[in-house]
């Protein structure tokens, strides 16, 4: 049932990009493009950018990009600056704490919900990552920040509220970049195994204040962490991309 619900919803964060009616594909394609690009360290917050390297990078024309630009630039992840030209948005600290905020409220809120509405088994499957022993802990950051994606994004899918959904996967988009950046310590990887297990157990034996104040704390937590993300760990992460061969060399 959770995979389902998942695979149904899967689809959200392009059909939020799709705001290019009348105009081909190719600008939702660059579109999502520029995001991959941006969330794998390839363009980092404040950096510089042209039209000209994007063309070539992307394989495509300037006017499906510019069309996928003023889009990015309107939901707040580049900017446009006389004379400069194109940045990726700074990282703004204020709205992300605003936005950890809401994802409180939101999970609070859903975890609620599933154990009122009788639904607490439908996150069942996510014991197989998350219940486990210390020694069982994968050291892959990349695979840890996208499955604690899906474990929050599953916590709201399956309280059942289409348009909290649509909302909270825009929420998901923005901070997704600071998201993979907090996976990059150890120490936050085990505590979010640590952290993530009893939440699970908590909303499996349906107490509900005790799983509301486990989710609570728990993005708190992760709200004070990337706060201490600086330019320097930026760059550290894209330079781990390259050694790895993730990223071209410039």
């Amino acid at each position: 049932m959770l995979v389902e619900t998942l695979r149904k919803t899967s689809t959200l964060s392009v059909q939020q990009g799709q705001c290019f009616k009348g105009s081909s594909s190719l600008a939702q394609q660059a579109f999502e493009s520029i995001k991959d690009l941006i969330f794998n360290f390839e363009l980092i917050p404040g950096e510089r950018f042209s039209e000209a390297d994007l063309t070539q990078r992307l394989n495509i024309s300037r006017t499906p990009l510019r069309q996928a630009l003023q889009q990015l630039e309107q939901q707040g992840f580049l900017q446009v600056l006389p004379k400069m030209g194109w940045f990726v948005a700074p990282i703004d600290f204020g709205a992300i704490d605003e936005l950890y905020d809401f994802r409180i409220l939101l999970e609070m809120n859903a975890v609620g919900e599933l154990i009122d509405l009788g639904k607490t088994a439908l996150l069942e499957p996510m014991n197989q990552f998350w219940i486990k022993e210390s020694h069982e802990y994968t050291s892959d950051s990349s695979l840890v920040a996208q499955q604690d994606e899906i474990f929050h994004f599953s916590i709201i899918a399956c309280a059942g509220n289409k348009e909290i959904l649509k909302i909270y996967q825009q929420i998901t988009d923005r901070i997704r970049l600071i998201r993979r950046l907090d996976f990059t310590k150890s120490q936050r990887l085990n505590a979010t195994y640590t952290e993530h297990a009893a939440i699970l157990k908590s909303i499996r034996s349906k107490r509900k204040e005790e799983a509301q104040r486990l989710v609570k704390a728990h993005i708190n937590q992760s709200k004070i962490e990337v706060r201490k993300i600086t330019l320097d760990e930026l760059y550290k992460a894209k330079n781990r991309e390259k050694a790895i061969g993730n990223l071209p060399s410039e």
